[in-house]
């Protein structure tokens, strides 16, 4: 299995964070980062251009502010592990979610776009993940008061994924053309 293949320890991350990791299946990262592409370009697939701006409830993210969330956390997540990954031992700040949604105004972006997005986002978080040594994988590195690796950042990034799936169709549902 390799390198990839191994689950992060619990002390490698923060433990807000083990809400995603725990959603993550044993298995190659990578395989389920890839996989995880196409699951999330024929979920956002099915929604219509009519109805990306749906929220669930007032000031409830819309669709499209979903998606771009997602691909905020990962470039977030994937830059972390390419800090860490590059034994860079500088403190990294956390974000806050809210202002990065607010400040991208993702509804006024085509979610065709945003989708493709993802896609180019999804691909450059592979090569980096793909093209770590063994040792790389679990350098540590801190955001904020939290231990982070990257092997850890990988599997948040794919927990994420997964969590914000199960709550667009939890959430979402009517809006999807199953």
């Amino acid at each position: 299995m390799g390198q990839a293949g191994i689950r992060p320890a619990s002390g490698d991350y923060g433990q807000y964070f083990e809400r995603y990791v725990s959603l993550v299946p044993d298995g190659r990262i990578v395989w389920t980062l890839e996989n995880g592409q196409e699951q999330m370009v024929s979920l956002f697939g099915q929604v219509t251009a009519e109805k990306a701006g749906f929220r669930y409830a007032a000031g409830k993210w819309s669709v499209r502010e979903v998606l771009g969330h997602i691909i905020d956390t990962e470039r977030v997540f994937a830059y972390r592990a390419l800090r860490i990954a590059r034994n860079d031992a500088t403190p990294l700040s956390p974000f806050d979610q809210d202002l990065f949604v607010t400040g991208a105004d993702f509804d006024r972006i085509r979610l065709a776009d945003l989708i493709d997005e993802f896609v180019i986002v999804r691909q450059a978080t592979l090569m980096l993940f793909r093209h770590l040594s063994a040792e790389a994988w679990d350098r540590r590195g801190v955001v904020g008061d939290h231990p982070l690796t990257p092997r850890a950042a990988a599997w948040i990034i794919a927990g994420h994924q997964l969590y914000h799936e199960i709550l667009l169709r939890e959430r979402y549902g009517e809006v999807l053309t199953l």
